[in-house]
């Protein structure tokens, strides 16, 4: 038995927390915001359904898998990560979903750079 569980797909877990994170955009939706919860709502919820209609042997998928993006049985884009698809489509809507789930496996790659120390 794997850690996620039988039959639990990684790209199904994205799909989740991409559809968690439209839930908090379309909570905070104001007439006030341009549209900008609104527009990332969507483009959050069409990046969930193209989430699950990937396979977990996805290029863009294994590349979250080596960066440790599904510790503990769950999806977890890590910091930056996190930040880039609560932004999404905040402010435009360019760009699909695969240049999201691109941008999120760049940015846990390079949490796995150790930062480099400056000698005083």
């Amino acid at each position: 038995m794997s850690w996620r569980g039988p039959g639990v797909q990684r790209t199904r877990m994205m799909a989740e927390y991409l559809r968690s994170c439209a839930r908090w955009r379309l909570d905070r939706a104001d007439e006030l915001d341009g549209g900008g919860n609104a527009r990332s709502a969507l483009g959050l919820l069409d990046a969930a359904v193209y989430a699950e209609n990937m396979a977990d042997s996805e290029r863009v998928v294994v590349r979250m898998v080596v960066a440790g993006c599904f510790a503990l049985g769950r999806f977890n884009p890590g910091a930056e990560g996190e930040w880039i698809i609560r932004c999404w489509h905040y402010e435009d809507s360019e760009g699909g979903p695969l240049d999201l789930f691109g941008a999120v496996a760049t940015a846990a790659e390079h949490g796995l750079v150790p930062a480099l120390r400056i000698r005083a």
